[in-house]
This record gives structure tokens, sequence and C-alpha cells, in this order.
């Protein structure tokens, strides 16, 4: 069976985020999900499989890292649109049943795929004692996602602050079920992008992820309400780096990306 890693996020390869994809017949044991995904060894591996018709959605689809399944992930998920798209298997708009709900990937004639996911809710909480010393940095306040995507998100002094982040990685274990979504305004309005973000998720053997789909589901409306604008661009400034185009639509946001596709290959050993 054909496997693929693909860069999302990115119209370049090694930038944005890699992705395993692997296409099914159906899903097989979750052991061997698991140990595709910890093979592969990315961020996330998405795994997806067509459904038959009359069903409300097209395919089944699921995202394992190298230690865990995930509710949500949103670069696999432009990753599986990618191939789909690029292998013509799908075309136009692909419905995904996911486990955190019906996701939608649009693919355009010009490649740009944008996907269709559930806004997160953000409640303002007090900054967790410690968490500025993990992080290495002042935070300003803190959000909690709560079962939408399970991050805490932090609000940084600057763009500097962000991008010097060098994080206990254990220490933020501490702090959030997944992971924490550190953000800034954009030091420079003429820089292409209105805020930037770095994401670490130790909780599920993610010390740092390079570009967060699921985490600009609560950047967007938090930038969003801060900026006055639904429409904005965000920069997750990691060693990879890629740019998030998002538009916040009250109970769902879009995510507006690119990919492309790196490696393609024979995996061996079948289910």
């Amino acid at each position: 069976m054909r496997i693929r890693i693909v860069d999302a996020f990115t119209d370049r390869p090694f930038a944005g985020n890699p992705a395993g994809v692997l296409l099914l017949d159906a899903f097989p044991a979750d052991s061997w999900l698991q140990d595709v995904a910890r093979e592969v060894n990315h961020a996330e591996t998405a795994f997806a499989h067509p459904l038959p018709p009359g069903h409300d959605v097209d395919w089944a689809l699921r995202w394992f890292t190298p230690a865990a399944e995930v509710d949500m992930c949103g670069h696999a998920t432009l990753a599986t649109a990618h191939v789909l798209h690029s292998t013509g298997a799908a075309t136009g708009t692909v419905r995904f049943a996911a486990r955190c709900g019906i996701l939608t990937a649009t693919t355009a004639e010009d490649g740009t795929i944008t996907l269709d996911f559930p806004t997160s809710s953000l409640k303002e909480e007090p900054v967790p004692a410690g968490l500025a010393e993990a992080l290495g940095a002042p935070v300003l306040s803190a959000h909690d996602t709560s079962a939408d995507i399970g991050d805490l998100l932090v609000e940084l002094p600057d763009e500097a602050a962000v991008r010097a982040l060098a994080p206990d990685a254990r220490a933020l274990g501490r702090h959030s079920r997944r992971g924490i979504i550190a953000t800034a305004a954009a030091g420079d309005p003429a820089s292409g992008y209105d805020y930037v973000s770095r994401c670490f998720f130790p909780n599920v053997g993610v010390d740092e992820d390079p570009v967060t789909g699921s985490a600009h589901t609560a950047l967007a409306p938090f930038w969003s309400a801060r900026l006055g604008r639904a429409e904005l661009t965000g920069l997750q400034a990691s060693a990879r780096s890629g740019l998030v185009r998002t538009h916040v639509r009250g109970e769902r946001t879009l995510l507006i990306g690119r990919a492309v596709t790196v490696i393609e290959g024979d995996l061996l050993t079948a289910p």
C-alpha cells in the first residue's frame, strides 16, 4: 500500500508541518495504526478510508501521533485532502467523519485547500502558577480551550518573546490536557501576518509541533476579537514555519493553506 509524507500549510518542500497519509479500505486494529504512526515519527499520521454511498460523509479519518490518537488535527487533514485531490481519489469538497465531528475540505483549482473546522471556545482563567517559569517568558493572559482541543492558549508580551521560547517540555505537560499554544501580535504590521504562535504538546509525544491547524481554531477567534476582523493570517514561528489563513464564521472556522507531497513509497507491512 502507498504511504506519503506531505508538508502542510506551505507551498514548498521541507517547510510547514509534515504528515504521513495512508489511504485504506477500512481501519485495522488500533495497535497497527499506532505502530505505523510511531514508524513515520512525524507529529501526526492520518489514516482514511472511503465510506459507501448514502452516508452523510465521504471518508472516515483518524490521526495518530507517535504516542497517541488525537481528537482533532488540521495539518494532517489538509495533507489528506491534498493526497485525495492529487491522486484523483476525490475532487471538489470532501466530507470527513472524525472524532471531533464532520469536517470538510475544499480544494480549489490552484491547489489551495480550505478546511471547515469547529471554532474552539475560549475561557480566560488565572495564569497557572509555574507556567511562566516552564515557558521561560512572562504570560499576559491564559485561556482554556476546554474539551474542544484540550490546550491552554497563552498570550505573551510580543513576537520576540514567542520566537525566543525554549520551554521545559516536561513542566509544560502539567498545565493542560494536550499542550500549550503561545501567541502574540505580529511585531511589524507590514509583515504579511497578523499574529504569531508556537505550539508545544508534550502530553501526546510532540514537544513542538511545526504548524498546528487545530490550534488556529482557537487562535483565530482570539485574535479576531482583539483585532476586529474575521479574516486573518497567522504565522507559526517554528523552525520549519508556516502560514495559516483563517476566517471565523461563528461556530465554524475556515483554515486555508497549501500542501506539497515530498515522499511517496510502499508500506511493506500489511495490517
